[in-house]
């Protein structure tokens, strides 16, 4: 029982196939803080070393600095050994003399700032970019990112422009990352996409997704990545104070975050190894990414991938209405990854 809850799966019909887990490179753009660079390159030599050889990073970590980072770590490995994603609807440039941009939530990061650009030569020049970055000729997975208020740009030149290098084999699969599943769902049913990423919105605190985005999902055969497993780290460590959702939580959802993990413990699973594993009750969920500033983090999300998770569990979340009846739950055994 000491394994993951399913193998490597492909993402739509794509041919590109990812691990269960993967690493989230946010931190190593220093996400809310600095990270040293040998750290950032030890966490992800261990992703690697432990299985988690899908990495997903993005222009907007750290204006760049995720990606150069994972470059720098990448080098010397057999391109074939991991699966790399990023992101594109944002645009780097050079900051002016004199000019500040707005951090958000990234600090000590390199003098560049953001620019929205859905045309088609700019997510062209966005992905070059990251190429340099990252020292790849390709990345395998490209999302348009945190485009939920810019659907009309989406659908005249955004989507067109990822769908046209997915034709040429530029790159292997396109799809959206946000936190919107509501927005998810309608692009999935309205656009080929081979998969989503979604952050926050399928989680032990919150089923929004399996309301709207999932069943289109499932009946479309568009795969799911799901980030934010925690929910900003209310599910890591439910203390007084704990995030949700970007901001502190109000207090019946820390009371009920607590209540998991008391029963979480009754049954000696760490409630962030649950938190890990409730997304696989989903078959559309083909990944989760997590991210990691440390390299024991990212060794401490391999272990807790693994740990044991029995049913009983999963019912006990449901007979004390910590979980609602009808929400698929990850039961029975495991397969290898």
């Amino acid at each position: 029982m000491n394994r993951p809850p399913h193998g490597p799966r492909e993402l739509g019909r794509s041919g590109v196939v990812v691990p269960p887990l993967g690493l989230g490179c946010a931190p190593l753009g220093n996400l809310y803080r600095a990270v040293p660079e040998e750290r950032a390159e030890a966490v992800v030599r261990t992703a690697l070393a432990t299985g988690a050889r899908y990495l997903d990073t993005a222009p907007h970590y750290g204006v760049g600095l995720s990606e150069e980072r994972l470059g720098r770590a990448l080098r010397g490995v057999d391109r074939a050994d991991y699966v790399l994603s990023t992101k594109v609807g944002r645009r780097l440039r050079p900051l002016a003399p004199g000019e500040t941009a707005a951090g958000e939530g990234f600090v000590a990061t390199p003098a560049r700032a953001r620019v929205r650009d859905l045309t088609g030569d700019g997510i062209r020049a966005t992905l070059e970019a990251s190429l340099d970055r990252l020292g790849v000729t390709a990345v395998d997975i490209v999302y348009l990112h945190d485009v939920e208020d810019h659907l009309r740009e989406v659908y005249e030149t955004g989507y067109p422009a990822l769908a046209a290098l997915r034709a040429e084999g530029t790159v292997r699969a396109i799809g959206f990352g946000m936190n919107h599943s509501g927005v998810l769902a309608r692009l999935v049913a309205d656009l080929d996409v081979d998969v989503v990423l979604c952050a926050g919105r399928w989680t032990l605190l919150e089923r929004t997704a399996v309301d709207d985005l999932l069943p289109v999902c499932a009946r479309r055969g568009t795969s799911v990545v799901v980030g934010g497993v925690y929910n900003s780290g209310l599910l890591a460590d439910p203390s007084p104070g704990a995030p949700y959702d970007y901001a502190p939580a109000p207090p019946a959802v820390l009371a009920r975050a607590r209540r998991l993990a008391a029963v979480c413990a009754e049954f000696d699973v760490p409630l962030k190894a649950a938190a890990l594993r409730f997304p696989f009750g989903h078959p559309a969920v083909a990944a989760a990414v997590v991210g990691a500033a440390a390299p024991a983090e990212a060794a401490e999300n391999a272990a807790l991938f693994r740990h044991p998770v029995p049913d009983g569990l999963w019912h006990a979340l449901v007979a004390r209405g910590l979980l609602d009846p009808d929400l698929p739950l990850p039961l029975g055994p495991v397969a290898d990854a």
